[in-house]
């Protein structure tokens, strides 16, 4: 599996860089902003864009803030043709950009095609479902972007749970835990009564036969999952982004699945190299050095 930090902090960057395991980079331009900002003036956007990309061995995902295909296309060739000579650049665009159902809710799509036709790379982002990404595959999409983590939230809140208060967004979700509790919960509703079609007229059961999922998807890491065989069935060659990655657990899950790549945040990479029996066992083993096996280092 192939790590994209997911970051626009330069001491990020360099940090993670430094350690071996950065593949490439994505990014927003509100995080590029934050990190322009904390520099107080002393760069440009433009200047701190590029040194990001001289920084990072491989694509840096930069993002369009139009909506419409002709406006979203320019944005990208321009971004590309600025910033490619720098690096490695993938160009943002989002699968369904319309609001509320507007009329462009293929504008994603149609820009992707002419981008992919015009050999710029792109990167479907904002992908909540299976069939979004087969659209955007089809479309030409070198990339697309499942936001695992945005589901696993979409999910909880579905059950009436409060981000912030119920669970934080870094806590890990159980969607098996879930379905176990979903499953004794319609048991006990459904009662002594054996009838097939009981469940479809009643509305206490069917909000629970609706509960836990987004449309058979269960989690965020088994929207990766479907999207890997989808793509999988019909061997397609857009390698899949697991973004929206928020603790470590969740980003081995996508590995064990054979995701191409994860975007990662710098935090959830620190996460990544630790446990207290590491810990232990370096302090175990610096306690068993000896002098004499010391000397041979002098």
């Amino acid at each position: 599996m192939k790590i994209f930090i997911d970051t626009a902090d330069l001491d990020e960057i360099r940090l993670a860089c430094s350690w071996g395991i950065v593949d490439g980079a994505t990014t927003n331009p509100s995080l590029i902003k934050r990190a322009v900002d904390k520099r107080g003036g002393r760069i440009t956007m433009e200047d701190y864009i590029a040194e990001i990309l001289r920084t990072v061995p491989g694509p840096v995902s930069l993002e369009v803030i139009a909506l419409k295909e002709r406006e979203m296309v320019d944005q990208a060739r321009m971004l590309y043709k600025k910033f490619s000579p720098h690096g490695s650049v993938a160009i943002k665009i989002p699968v369904n950009p319309s609001m509320e159902g507007g009329v462009n809710e293929f504008d994603g799509l149609k820009a992707i095609k002419q981008l992919s036709e015009e050999k710029i790379p792109t990167n479907a982002t904002l992908i909540m479902t299976p069939e979004q990404a087969l659209l955007a595959t089809k479309a030409g999409a070198m990339y697309v972007s499942p936001f695992a983590g945005r589901v696993d939230d979409y999910i909880r809140e579905k059950l009436g749970m409060r981000s912030g208060v119920d669970f934080r967004k870094e806590d890990y979700f159980d969607p098996d835990q879930l379905k176990s509790i979903l499953e004794r919960k319609f048991a006990e509703s459904l009662g002594e009564t054996k009838s097939i079609s009981q469940p479809y007229p009643r509305k206490d059961l069917r909000e629970i036969l609706d509960a836990g999922h987004d449309n058979g998807v269960y989690s965020g890491v088994d929207l990766v999952r479907r999207i890997l065989k989808t793509l999988g069935n019909y061997g397609y060659r857009t390698e899949v982004i697991a973004a929206s990655i928020r603790n470590s657990r969740q980003a081995r899950e996508v590995a064990e699945l054979g995701v191409h790549i994860a975007t990662v945040p710098f935090s959830v990479l620190k996460e990544m190299i630790q446990h207290p029996k590491t810990t232990q066992g370096i302090k175990d083993f610096t306690a068993d050095i000896v002098p004499s096996y010391e000397e041979l280092f002098r």
